[in-house]
């Protein structure tokens, strides 16, 4: 790999590149998928090349190739090279990279059990032994649908540019995921998604013990089905589990906090941001409500030790205490705003280029037992899950679906509530939140951005936390 992009970056530099930079990237994935008892065949993804960026007289190129033969690597530089001076033409604002220090370090995901090591059989029955703990006998409920995959994926990269980095790094990643149709005659069906997902080997597997967790939530589908009831009307307090939690700070908190939306530059696609220039510095939410994003969470789906541009990654604050106080930042997004890089450029593979993204979104726990945060509730709900989501491409104006969720009176935890609502603007609900939980879960997500469309593994996640004077709806 180091040969292949040393060889990329000096073509790059002779043919009138004042910046150059190659990645170059292996990723081997299989997903194993059971339907309804079924096994499908195995889907495998198999890729390796390199991606190659430079800047010429202010304007960026970017090409890519998945031959390592020397001619092609600088017949794909020469491309990246042409395709930024024909560019540089339209350039009205010159593009400029943010200083940072450079690197020479290798870092790894070490596994316990190797991914590589576990047979065929042995994943396949991982699914089936989710299957048989399925069984109507075993829940209580029918579950006509039942979706299991595993998936696995492991990534080697090496990268280098002209200012001196040379990493190379290593990434396993494995994630459970399912999806589970409850039905009950006379009142409906009502649908599960989960998504357990590591940044380590086989053995987290083993840790989830996929059957037991399964099995609590075919149980959860079938007494809503039985016994839920509609939801309160009026105005109530709100108990969030952290799975709510933290899809609401992937959705309202990161996603506008990336600059190159704040820009205007995902305008097209992935949308636009409430959040402007000049709001680092307001208040957005209540004193309780700090959100971090972090990519060095052992174990976590969306962890690296540098990110696609060579820079160290760190915790970013993006709220601390209420209060807006960092964005998403590659290095061309840091120069404009006159900041460093906060390590937040992703490439889902070799031949796309880095964007703006996200690694393990949270909200900071404070030290609440979750009893607490119920006890002082004399009319409400607690959310535990939600069923789905939607947000407006301002990430401002959003809806959230209860899942397994629960009347609360008096403090008490009472029948189960059926598609509660949540609709609110996301500074009314972050000005909302009154005490934050301690007790923190993880959820794995994949966030997609780009076009083409680029995958970002990610975690959502942080403690339950507790709204005031919240309408529903249901």
């Amino acid at each position: 790999m180091e040969e292949e992009a040393r060889l990329a970056i000096e073509q790059a530099l002779k043919s009138g590149a004042q910046y150059a930079e190659a990645r170059v990237q292996r990723d081997l994935a299989h997903t194993f998928t059971l339907k309804n008892g079924t096994a499908e065949p195995i889907m495998t993804t198999r890729k390796l090349g390199i991606g190659i960026r430079v800047i010429v007289d202010g304007s960026m190129g970017f090409a890519s190739t998945n031959s390592l033969e020397s001619a092609k690597i600088r017949s794909s530089s020469e491309t990246a090279v042409s395709t930024a001076k024909a560019a540089a033409r339209l350039v009205s604002t010159p593009i400029r990279l943010a200083p940072e220090k450079s690197f020479e370090d290798k870092w790894e995901v070490r596994m316990k059990i190797d991914l590589q090591e576990v047979s065929i059989e042995e994943k396949f029955e991982a699914l089936h032994s989710i299957e048989k703990a399925l069984t109507p006998e075993l829940v209580g409920v029918s579950l006509p649908s039942r979706i299991l995959l595993l998936d696995e994926e492991l990534t080697w990269k090496f990268y280098a540019n002209s200012e001196g980095s040379r990493i190379r790094g290593f990434v396993p990643r494995i994630s459970l995921y399912f999806i589970l149709t409850a039905e009950e005659k006379g009142k409906g069906t009502v649908q599960r998604t989960l998504h357990e997902a590591q940044t380590r080997g086989w053995e987290a597997v083993k840790d989830w013990n996929p059957p037991v967790l399964a099995a609590k939530e075919a149980k959860m589908l079938g007494k809503i089905l039985r016994e839920g009831v509609s939801p309160p009307r009026g105005e109530i307090d709100l108990v969030l589990g952290p799975e709510v939690t933290g899809i609401i700070c992937h959705e309202s908190c990161g996603h506008p906090q990336e600059a190159d939306r704040i820009l205007g530059r995902e305008g097209a696609q992935a949308g636009e941001s409430y959040i402007k220039r000049n709001m680092l510095g307001h208040r957005v939410g209540s004193e309780h409500v700090t959100i971090i994003d972090d990519p060095t969470l052992p174990n976590s789906y969306g962890f690296y030790k540098y990110d696609d541009e060579g820079v160290k990654a760190r915790p970013r604050i993006l709220i601390e205490n209420g209060i807006i106080t960092d964005l998403l930042h590659n290095r061309e997004t840091a120069s404009e705003f006159n900041v460093s890089s906060n390590a937040s450029s992703r490439a889902s593979a070799y031949d796309r280029e880095p964007l703006v993204r996200m690694g393990n979104t949270y909200m900071k726990p404070e030290d609440h037992e979750l009893n607490e945060l119920l006890e002082d509730v004399k009319h409400g709900v607690y959310m535990k899950s939600f069923m789905e989501w939607n947000i407006d491409d301002r990430r401002y104006n959003q809806r959230y679906v209860g899942l397994e969720a629960y009347m609360v009176q008096d403090g008490m935890v009472g029948a189960p509530v059926r598609n509660p609502i949540l609709e609110i603007t996301t500074p009314a609900l972050y000005g909302s939140v009154d005490a934050v939980g301690k007790e923190m879960e993880f959820s794995g997500a994949t966030c997609g951005k780009g076009d083409p469309m680029q995958g970002a593994p990610v975690w959502t996640g942080g403690p339950p936390i507790r709204v005031r004077k919240i309408h529903l709806g249901g």
